[in-house]
């Protein structure tokens, strides 16, 4: 057995080990098997492992190298280096391709925008304020001596789009966007992690304007006074080095972080030059619901849908609370169905809000978690947006 047909076996075995498919590639690399190894290698690249990203460029930037064989077919998507960084090119055929091609690659390429997010229409503007305009227009704020980048902590409870926020201000930045997940980080060898850490650094650095996603910071960036693991404390201080050490540059590039527990990120993640702007992320409101209850009904057999009354009917429910809504709905129509035997049945408003009375809202205990915190350790502020919220919607909590 060589070693392609080993490697091969074991990414049976290991369907998602991304380092043995990389392993596969450099093996199909050396047999000049390169049209087996670029596609391989780009979907490495474009599958966010950030922690192996250099290597993925490297190797894609060797092969582009070698020398063509003769008589080969140009491909319809070329890569281009620049610095170091890969990119993909697309070859547009002169007007010769038909609608569904153009379509395929207009869809891939529109990021998702403010005008895909439903409602919110405060968190928006003080994004736009904060964050998008020292992005649009930087010369302005050069002027003031501001730059743009620095960090955004994205707060709130569980399911209300922090993660799709995050998505949409990259679009309104025209910036890459880049999801870092704790495995992309965290390794079991020592000082490895730190070194994943400062490599994903260097791969944003590389492609700037660059929005750096860190889901469920309070995982990476606990408070160490908390911290009982020695490793973990030195991950903590290396992402505040990367961010804001010495010899690190993180203009052009934008963190968000966002979290569900903002009490347990380490203090000095939230200090001024870091993760200091800090936003509330509500759960949706009226106009967001409807929106939400739209996309989530969309493709179904429905009846007419008074989709403002089921808004109404839903205060404080999440995006994924409402998504449970309609999945019950829908089981409560197919069991009828097959008991009755009526194909034509369709989900009626009358169904949705039977299932909404059958639900309560999944933000009701973050909410009132929050509230002691608001009470009790809300010296510096960091939660009034929060207490805002409560203070308004009171009667529902």
């Amino acid at each position: 057995m060589n070693n392609i047909e080993m490697l091969k076996k074991m990414i049976k075995e290991e369907a998602d080990n991304t380092r043995l498919q990389f392993l596969l590639a450099c093996e199909y690399q050396r047999e000049n098997r390169q049209d087996e190894a670029i596609p391989l290698l780009k979907g490495l690249l474009t599958g966010s492992d950030l922690s192996m990203a250099k290597e993925v460029m490297d190797k894609l930037s060797e092969i582009q190298q070698e020398e063509k064989q003769p008589n080969q077919e140009e491909p319809d998507d070329k890569e281009l280096t620049v610095n170091g960084v890969v990119s993909k090119l697309r070859i547009i055929k002169g007007g010769n391709e038909t609608a569904q091609e153009v379509a395929s690659y207009q869809r891939e390429d529109s990021p998702i925008t403010f005008a895909d997010v439903g409602g919110l229409t405060e968190l928006k503007k003080a994004i736009t304020m904060k964050i998008i305009q020292p992005f649009v227009d930087p010369a302005l704020y050069r002027r003031f001596k501001k730059k743009s980048g620095g960090g955004i902590l994205l707060y709130g409870p569980p399911g209300c789009g922090k993660t799709f926020i995050a998505r949409a201000t990259a679009g309104e930045c025209k910036a890459r966007f880049q999801a870092v997940r704790i495995s992309d980080i965290l390794d079991p060898y020592f000082g490895q992690s730190e070194r994943n850490m400062s490599d994903i650094f260097s791969v944003a650095r590389s492609q700037r304007p660059c929005i750096l996603f860190f889901d469920e910071i309070d995982a990476l960036g606990f408070n160490r006074t908390k911290i009982h693991s020695d490793m973990l404390k030195t991950v903590v201080d290396q992402l505040l080095s990367e961010i804001e050490g010495v010899d690190s540059n993180t203009e052009q590039i934008l963190l968000i972080g966002a979290t569900n527990m903002p009490w347990d990120v380490d203090p000095a993640l939230r200090r001024p030059g870091r993760f200091d702007k800090t936003l509330f992320v509500a759960p949706p409101d009226e106009d967001a619901r409807q929106v939400i209850f739209k996309l989530k009904l969309q493709g179904r057999p429905c009846e007419a849908i008074d989709y403002t009354r089921l808004a109404r009917q839903t205060e404080l429910y999440s995006g994924a609370d409402i998504e449970n809504v309609v999945e019950m709905a829908a089981e409560s129509v197919l069991e009828e169905i097959m008991n009755s035997g009526n194909a034509e049945r369709k989900i009626t408003n009358d169904d949705l809000l039977l299932a909404v009375g059958r639900s309560t809202p999944s933000t009701l205990d973050w909410l009132r978690t929050i509230e002691n915190f608001i009470k009790y350790s809300n010296q510096s502020g960091l939660y009034d947006e929060a207490a805002l919220y409560l203070k308004k919607y009171k009667r529902f909590i």
